[in-house]
């Protein structure tokens, strides 16, 4: 690892992957990551990725998206996102990835809950991976990426609102200071802070909290989603998400005496809430999902890996019903930033996850968050190559190089680094846990007294 770098990314799932694969091949780029590269929550999505299907499907797509979210969506976003989707689908399909395709070898658009239409892409029932792993490999070819894995982001370089660059933690338990023009965070969400959660463990928010601890603007940090159907489990472990895929070609959800009890095809939170309620009535830990319902196609061929570990957990979807659980999913909320992914501080952006750009308002619409990560990670690296421009322009060089040569100590003190405490990961992973439960709370307060 290097002192300095022209933009280092924090994060290896499709935001960071897409960012690095936009920036001119003689930008020199660091990405790290907390585990390995595959554990990311782009490598879980299941159901697909939207795209505007044609322009006709404009303001449907529009309206969808900002019903979900319960109009509290920046349209500014929604209709970047929607605009861009065409050209990042074929940019996806440029890096090998393989959507389902018709017989006469047109693509397939399936639906999922809340879709007026059907506009969604997919790959089998493991989409995220498919999209995921093309992109990593391309990451993986270019010259100019050095990959960091097992690699911990501990705290920000800044000062007057600037950052600088990052402190990490690598695998060795070694600090280093590392420098760059710019900054991406990609980090993923906070379902590591659940109990119950579909997402990695690992994901803990630290971008997060590092924001919180840096006054860096936050936006909407408890608009968190809950996916209605996860496969129910005894045991301590990250739930398995079964697809709103699995709805919108017919599944139904049934109670304990087998009756159906609400609409399959409602938006994520508000079915939620009608599960919820059921299990309350029935005095059950989960409800029923009858994938039998479905008799257009095989089951086990359209979702291959959902009926291969049904069947693992002994559960067999073509005789019988599948226990599912609502369980933290997604998170709406994050790092605010603008439509170039630009954070409040200068030289720092965040795309994915971890940001909040407006787009998916108070609930996300389904199969809106892979679209989401990849259209404004890509905006992310442009801007940064516009910033660039103008400094070379200008004349003016890189604002941390008189810190290049200094002691870590002598860093501590320009950019105000706690060092005993970045070394404490156990105790620092606590901390950032309570920051971010605190600000939630705190964000949920506001809110019940403006509803008053």
């Amino acid at each position: 690892m290097k002192k300095k770098y022209d933009v280092i990314i924090a994060g290896a799932g499709v935001a960071g992957c897409f960012a690095a694969l936009h920036l001119p091949a003689d930008k020199q780029i660091l990405m790290i990551t907390k585990k390995g590269m595959e554990e990311c929550d782009s490598y879980l999505a299941q159901g697909g990725i939207c795209v505007l299907k044609d322009p006709s499907d404009y303001d449907s797509f529009f309206e969808d998206t900002m019903r979900a979210g319960h109009y509290e969506n920046r349209k500014e976003s929604v209709d970047c996102m929607i605009r861009s989707s065409k050209g990042v689908i074929e940019e996806l399909m440029g890096y090998g990835v393989d959507f389902a395709r018709n017989p006469d070898g047109t693509l397939e658009f399936t639906r999922e809950a809340a879709h007026s239409t059907n506009r969604i892409l997919h790959h089998e029932d493991i989409t995220g991976e498919e999209i995921t792993t093309h992109l990593q490999a391309a990451v993986k070819k270019l010259p100019n990426v050095e990959i960091s894995e097992y690699t911990r982001m501990v705290d920000l370089l800044c000062k007057n609102n600037r950052c600088d660059g990052i402190v990490v933690l690598d695998g060795d338990g070694e600090l280093h200071t590392v420098f760059a023009s710019h900054i991406l965070l990609a980090t993923g969400g906070i379902g590591g802070i659940y109990e119950n959660s579909t997402n990695y463990p690992s994901l803990t928010g630290d971008s997060l909290a590092l924001c919180l601890r840096r006054g860096i603007k936050l936006e909407h940090v408890n608009y968190v989603q809950i996916h209605p159907t996860t496969f129910y489990s005894e045991k301590k472990e990250r739930r398995f998400l079964v697809s709103e895929s699995v709805r919108g070609e017919g599944a139904t959800l049934l109670d304990k005496n087998g009756e159906r009890f609400t609409n399959e095809l409602l938006p994520r939170d508000l079915l939620s809430q009608e599960i919820l309620k059921q299990m309350a009535k029935d005095h059950t830990k989960y409800v029923n999902l009858n994938m039998m319902a479905i008799t257009k196609f095989d089951i086990a061929k359209r979702f291959p890996h959902i009926v291969k570990h049904c069947l693992e957990c002994g559960i067999d979807p073509k005789k019988e019903y599948v226990p599912v659980v609502p369980a933290q999913h997604y998170f709406m909320g994050g790092i605010h930033v603008d439509l170039n992914s630009h954070t409040s501080m200068d030289h720092l952006y965040a795309s994915g996850e971890t940001c909040c750009n407006g787009v998916h308002g108070k609930n996300r619409l389904a199969s809106n968050s892979l679209l989401e990560s990849l259209v404004f990670a890509k905006n992310a690296a442009e801007h940064m190559v516009k910033i660039d421009g103008q400094r070379a322009w200008e004349g003016r060089k890189p604002r941390y190089v008189s810190n290049l040569d200094k002691s870590l100590s002598e860093l501590a003190a320009i950019y105000d680094l706690d060092l005993d405490s970045l070394y404490d990961t156990k105790d620092r992973d606590q901390e950032n846990r309570q920051l971010i439960w605190d600000e939630i709370d705190r964000e949920n307060t506001l809110m019940d007294q403006n509803a008053e």
